[in-house]
């Protein structure tokens, strides 16, 4: 009997023999691994039932994810509109980026024409929107810029083509004696029924209308 049980107690040790003492601490470590995978894969499992449970089967995963806003297009923000006439080549409406000056106002207009008085103009005014622009002529005088100034200043006060006098024709950008009177012979057989007609006189084409068109009237 005793000799049996020394002969399984020999067996055993030999079998514990088998594996070095490295190869055995490897199959712990896997064993730990397995464990330990073991665990998080469960506690996973039930969190994810759980939240689903809470969030309810309509939800949509997709409805989670929080839309980054874009930025609001502030290209009509930044942009001005300024009437430009007097001595450009291309008088009108201009639009411009805000905080720009006259100078770039000008240059939109087709540049200084040769006979601008540079002197009268600041061409690194800043702009604002709705603004007015007059370029002056060299020689210009100086009561057709004050009474042109007046008439920017006074809300609505624009000349009656069909009643005015020959000297406020002048006052007017770009209209000289010369073309003031044909102005007056004109409307003497053909009133004006818009500001439009005053195209018809000869002289007044659609540059010289666009620079004085804000300032005239019909009735």
């Amino acid at each position: 009997m005793k000799s049996n049980i020394s002969r399984s107690i020999k067996l055993r040790g030999e079998h514990m023999d088998y594996f070095t003492k490295k190869e055995r601490t490897v199959i712990i470590l896997l064993i730990m691994v397995i464990v330990l995978l073991s665990i998080i894969s469960f506690f996973n499992k039930n969190y994810s039932t759980v939240t689903k449970d809470e969030l309810g089967d309509e939800v949509d995963p997709e409805d989670l994810l929080i839309e980054l806003e874009e930025p609001e297009n502030e290209t009509e923000d930044g942009i001005i509109m300024v009437h430009i006439s007097g001595q450009v080549y291309n008088p009108g409406l201009v639009e411009l980026p805000s905080n720009s000056r006259v100078i770039d106002a000008v240059n939109l207009a087709g540049g200084l024409k040769k006979d601008a008085d540079l002197d009268k103009i600041n061409l690194a005014k800043k702009l604002a929107d709705e603004e007015k622009i007059y370029i002056p002529k060299i020689g210009e005088e100086e009561t057709t810029m004050e009474n042109y100034t007046n008439m920017e200043s006074s809300s609505g006060d624009k000349i009656n083509i069909n009643t005015c006098t020959k000297e406020e024709l002048t006052s007017l950008p770009g209209i000289g004696e010369v073309l003031a009177g044909r102005i007056l012979e004109y409307r003497e057989q053909n009133p004006f029924n818009t500001i439009d007609d005053i195209k018809n006189v000869s002289g007044i084409g659609e540059k010289k209308f666009e620079s004085i068109k804000e300032l005239i009237r019909t009735r």
